[in-house]
């Protein structure tokens, strides 16, 4: 998914995610792991949000995002913050290449839900890997199975914003995995209208765990996405911390 046309009206439309909440949980899991410093990926990092908080408290942001334009945006409110030493790199996350090491990642908001099937779930998630520091720590959420099948169902919502109207219809398909959706974005003042369509996929914690496993990461604890507290039965989001296994942890277990 892109998101192409989503990207001018994403942050309008999202008005109520909770990014400052987000932020301190995972600023928080960073510090805990003595990574107050040095260079930190944000993978699918959208317009920014996070990206930009996590620069402002001196990490050396990478921006990873396969839509152009959701990186222009960030490049813009980079500018208006005077965060210009944020690199930007727009990369399909299962060929992801940061050219070098990073201390941590985080991957939010469901990005790795739009990856696809659960081979290219593991593709991304084993690239992700790669670039970790032994030691370093990937943060990462995933809309859950519940979420899929009872919220986002064959349910539609509309979304509101000043300059924006958005439809959001969801098709659960079981048999394939997933949920097939569609947004039609409508705009107060033109006559315009823009469509589009993907597909959000869901994965069991067995899955997720033996990806991680996979790709040498160990899951360290899995929290409630969005209040950060214990899992429940109706957690809508799972929220990860994987660590990297370093050689002699790996070399133990082999």
């Amino acid at each position: 998914m892109a998101y192409e046309a989503f990207a001018g009206v994403y942050d309008a439309l999202n008005e109520d995610a909770n990014y400052d909440a987000l932020f301190c949980h995972v600023r928080g899991v960073l510090n805990a792991h003595g990574i107050q410093d040095g260079i930190v990926a944000d993978l699918g990092c959208g317009t920014g949000e996070l990206t930009l908080r996590l620069a402002g408290c001196g990490y050396d942001m990478i921006g990873v995002d396969r839509s152009s334009e959701m990186l222009s945006i960030l490049r813009e409110k980079a500018w208006e913050q005077q965060q210009n030493g944020i690199l930007l790199l727009c990369q399909d996350l299962t060929a992801l290449d940061l050219y070098g090491t990073v201390r941590a990642a985080v991957s939010t908001f469901d990005t790795l839900n739009h990856i696809g099937p659960l081979p290219q779930l593991r593709q991304a998630v084993r690239r992700a890997a790669l670039f970790l520091e032994p030691g370093g720590i990937f943060v990462f959420d995933l809309n859950t199975p519940y979420k899929h099948r009872v919220l986002l169902a064959d349910n539609i919502y509309e979304i509101e914003a000043d300059d924006a109207y958005c439809i959001w219809r969801n098709q659960y398909d079981s048999a394939a995995g997933c949920t097939h959706i569609s947004i039609e974005i409508s705009y107060p003042d033109l006559s315009e209208r823009d469509t589009e369509c993907f597909d959000e996929y869901c994965y069991t914690l067995q899955e997720i765990t033996d990806a991680c496993a996979d790709a040498g990461l160990h899951i360290e604890q899995v929290v409630d996405g969005e209040d950060f507290g214990a899992l429940r039965p109706d957690s809508a989001r799972y929220l990860f911390t994987a660590v990297k296994e370093r050689m002699e942890e790996r070399s133990c277990q082999d």
